[in-house]
């Protein structure tokens, strides 16, 4: 980036940037043999309040006779590391249309009813046995799943007790009573989930794991929680891909969530997830991913007609079958991953983009960047 594009000063190649103190606590930039700023719309740069806020626009930061100044909105920041995919809303297919207008309103208010009746029986279920607890919480799932439309298919079963990690690829909203209806678990969820409606305050009622996924260093407190969760015998539900996909591919699985396993000594349970219409061809429509709102995702897979959710429960991973957590997540990835390829033999099926292909377009993206930031703070450093 030239000292053009970094400064925005039309004309000038290079500008030698000095800070020259002023009365009323604030900073003048100005420029050898240039009477005024070299920011001209900007006038005087405020000194920074105590607790890192900027002064805004209708301030006064400095004395009795300084001007408002309107300060400039800094980008948000990036993580590098938090896990994102590649696919968008262009991924998602279009399953609705006028006529699906009525068998959709009628398939909502059914779910409606279900979560009502479920979230009004939560504090009576949550008193029984924990036999009892898992058997209802399971058909209450499937229910939820049914009243959506979608038909499910469940292949193999978990361990029913126990400490177990449930891993598994990530598509839609409707993964979550997909895998409760399997074994009911504790789930790793992002923290912004709590603000969803009905969603939220299931997800916490159910004793979810809230991780800031934007926060690194909040990472192995997460990794102890689980642990401990699991040393009790509860069954904790992750998604180590970290985000959704569409459906046609599957990312990589983070570690972080499998040196729990290992430091709990609990076994690992893969399990695949796959959305096709009935007649056999898969589909994107339940996929909730990129600008996708909550309420869309959930009226698309309400219009779609002859949904099948097919979830294929793995051969356990035992504990101690994988030395160190890498080769642990390799190996549930694999699983994973040779369910799809026989899910699409089955189902006379194809792929249209392979995962390794939206694998290299989510780290080229990452490298561009972080190859952006490198630079943007080389310019700055550059001009001090």
């Amino acid at each position: 980036m030239s000292a053009r594009g970094a400064m925005g000063v039309t004309g000038v190649s290079r500008v030698a940037v000095k800070l020259r103190p002023r009365r009323g606590g604030t900073t003048t930039l100005v420029s050898p043999g240039v009477s005024t700023p070299v920011f001209p719309g900007l006038g005087k740069v405020p000194r920074p309040r105590r607790g890192g806020v900027r002064a805004g626009a209708g301030e006064r930061p400095g004395g009795a006779g300084d001007r408002p100044v309107a300060a400039p909105s800094a980008p948000a920041p990036v993580s590098a590391w938090l896990p994102s995919a590649p696919c968008s809303r262009v991924c998602v297919e279009s399953v609705g249309s006028p006529a699906a207008v009525p068998r959709a309103l009628v398939r909502l208010a059914a779910l409606l009813a279900v979560l009502v009746f479920g979230i009004v029986l939560i504090p009576v279920v949550g008193r029984l046995a924990a036999v009892w607890r898992d058997r209802l919480t399971r058909t209450w799932c499937r229910t939820i799943v049914r009243a959506t439309g979608v038909r499910l298919r469940i292949t193999g079963a978990a361990p029913p007790g126990g400490g177990l990690l449930l891993v598994a690829n990530h598509i839609s909203w409707l993964d979550i009573p997909l895998l409760a209806a399997v074994r009911p678990a504790r789930m790793l969820a992002k923290a912004e989930i709590r603000q969803w409606p009905v969603a939220g305050v299931l997800t916490a009622s159910s004793g979810a794991l809230f991780i800031q996924r934007d926060r690194l260093r909040a990472l192995p407190r997460t990794v102890e929680r689980i642990a401990d969760s699991l040393r009790g015998g509860s069954a904790v539900v992750v998604f180590p891909e970290g985000s959704t996909w569409c459906g046609r591919a599957q990312g990589r699985f983070r570690r972080a969530a499998f040196q729990a396993a290992l430091d709990a000594g609990v076994p690992v349970q893969p399990v695949h997830l796959h959305y096709r219409f009935d007649g056999g061809a898969a589909t994107t429509a339940p996929a909730f991913v990129g600008s996708d709102s909550l309420l869309t995702s959930v009226w698309r897979v309400l219009s779609a007609r002859a949904l099948v959710a097919e979830v294929r429960v793995e051969p356990v991973l035992g504990a101690g079958s994988a030395p160190d957590r890498r080769t642990l997540a390799l190996a549930a990835e694999t699983a994973t991953n040779g369910a799809a390829t026989n899910g699409a033999a089955d189902t006379g099926t194809a792929v249209v983009e392979t995962a390794d292909a939206h694998r290299r377009s989510a780290e080229a993206r990452r490298r561009s960047t972080d190859a952006h930031g490198m630079s943007a703070n080389s310019e700055a450093y550059a001009h001090l």
